[in-house]
């Protein structure tokens, strides 16, 4: 989808498929909207009198032009108290009723709103707009192709800006929903190398299984091993032109289990097939890496994504079983479908050690337990250092990629404790289980500040990938790049 800024043409009068206005609650007629309705003879008015459109967020009310603009189509869309979270509901309707209409071209009348609104109704239009019919073998919907942005407020650098990051949520989105046959670990650092060989300044390195074992990587390798797919552990260096100071090396890693069956621990069986899903995590970070490097941002960034499956096999990990992580540390495998935090333990103590990351923030659908708490609204967001968690909360908050801060406290650590080894990877109490599968992590991330951003509800929503995160990292990154004060 393209997002050119236009501000010199009146999006009434250029030629398009459909023109999306945006109202307020209560609906009133001022700036482009009042144009509009003068333009159609008083219809938009007609409307908002017969209570048809009241300015309430998601709320999309379709008028027929009749020739009096540019387009045949007027989208009347609802933004309600003007929030950026109310421009992107507001995007998400529109850009649903775009592709249903099959509109190819579609002007956004944005006006003199808040560049900060522009951008949510930017991000939300692709996320409304989103399909993935790859598979599909006809009857596809048309994709919208074009999104011209009319604004007198936003500059080319934001809509350039919200258009890319709109782009990179939708690559993640289409990572996590390629069927698992399809995106293998092999294919995932296909798309990294992609990445790096295309975008300035970003470098990728694929670690095999033989340099895993040099490495010393024991968890991820014990989750591997019962799959004939090699296991990878994907890393991407962003090193930019110029740095911010501080001189932070920001790192961020991604659970990237291609498919998750639960190895001998098997999983029940319906539902299964949305464990392709289980490296959303993974696939966000890459896109986001490859997104920070794109828009040229100064910080340096490492990814760090620990791609392999888990399946049950007779070379299959067995509950019982006892591995040497990277950093030294013995795992007693209770749960072999808890292998998440087997994998990001090796990724995260690589970040740490090998790869310089000064702070750290890990993405993962780690545990059913953040659903049950948090439903598909907020990840969860466990935090080393107190600073740290509230930049990456304020993060979640502009970015729109909620979180909300759950506890971490030393009385947790019985929970993660093992008879025969230094740490177990799941308890056998039903209790906290979100808190202590971060818990565990926090054993690997070498005393730098980190965050867990638990998206088990957030990143893959109905059987579909949603690509949370992206929007966060790049806010997080942002942060960095530009801190208070400096």
């Amino acid at each position: 989808m393209k997002t050119p800024l236009k501000k010199s043409i009146d999006p009434l009068s250029v030629t398009s498929d459909a023109v999306v206005l945006p109202i307020p609650a209560p609906a009133t007629l001022t700036g482009i909207a009042a144009s509009a309705d003068l333009a159609l003879d008083g219809l938009v008015a007609a409307c908002i009198a017969d209570g048809e459109i009241t300015g309430e967020p998601g709320e999309v009310t379709v008028i027929h032009s009749g020739g009096l603009i540019g387009a045949p189509r007027l989208l009347v869309v609802g933004t309600g108290d003007g929030s950026d979270d109310a421009w992107r509901t507001a995007g998400r309707a529109a850009g649903r009723k775009a592709r249903a209409l099959k509109a190819r071209r579609v002007a956004l009348a944005a006006g003199d709103a808040d560049p900060a609104a522009v951008a949510a109704i930017i991000g939300g239009f692709g996320d409304g707009a989103y399909r993935f019919e790859r598979y599909k073998t006809g009857g596809a919907t048309p994709d919208v192709e074009e999104l011209r942005i009319h604004s007198t407020t936003a500059t080319p650098t934001q809509i350039k800006r919200a258009g890319r990051l709109a782009d990179a949520v939708a690559a993640a989105r289409d990572l996590g929903n390629t069927p698992a046959n399809d995106l293998t670990p092999t294919a995932l650092a296909a798309r990294a190398t992609q990445l790096a060989e295309r975008t300035r300044g970003l470098d990728c390195t694929v670690i095999e299984r033989k340099g895993l074992q040099k490495l010393g990587a024991g968890a991820l390798l014990a989750v591997a091993q019962g799959s004939a797919e090699p296991p990878k552990m994907i890393v991407l260096h962003y090193t930019p032109t110029r740095r911010a100071a501080g001189g932070e090396v920001l790192g961020l890693v991604g659970k990237a289990v291609t498919f998750d069956t639960g190895g001998i621990s098997i999983k029940p069986s319906n539902g299964m097939e949305e464990m392709k899903l289980d490296m959303a995590g993974g696939a966000a970070v890459v896109e986001a890496i490859g997104l920070i490097a794109d828009l040229g941002l100064p910080v340096e960034v490492v990814a760090v994504v620990p791609a392999t499956e888990n399946m049950p096999s007779g070379t299959a990990t067995r509950p019982g079983d006892v591995v040497r992580a990277m950093n030294g540390k013995t795992i007693e495998v209770i749960n072999t479908d808890a292998e998440g935090r087997l994998i990001l333990a090796d990724a995260l103590t690589y970040a740490a050690t090998v790869a310089g990351a000064t702070r750290m923030v890990d993405f993962a659908t780690l545990t059913g337990a953040i659903v049950v708490a948090l439903g598909e609204v907020y990840a969860g967001l466990f935090g080393s250092d107190p600073a740290w968690t509230e930049a990456v909360r304020t993060a979640g908050e502009l970015s729109g990629d909620l979180c909300w801060p759950m506890p971490l406290h030393p009385d947790y650590a019985p929970l993660i404790a093992s008879k025969v080894a230094d740490l177990s990877n799941s308890s056998n109490k039903r209790q906290a289980g979100a808190v202590y599968a971060a818990q565990f992590l926090r054993e690997f991330t070498d005393g730098r500040p980190w965050c867990h951003v638990d998206i088990a509800g957030t990143g893959m929503v109905g059987s579909a990938g949603t690509g949370f995160g992206v929007g966060l990292m790049l806010a997080v990154a942002d942060g960095l790049a530009h801190p208070a004060g400096r």
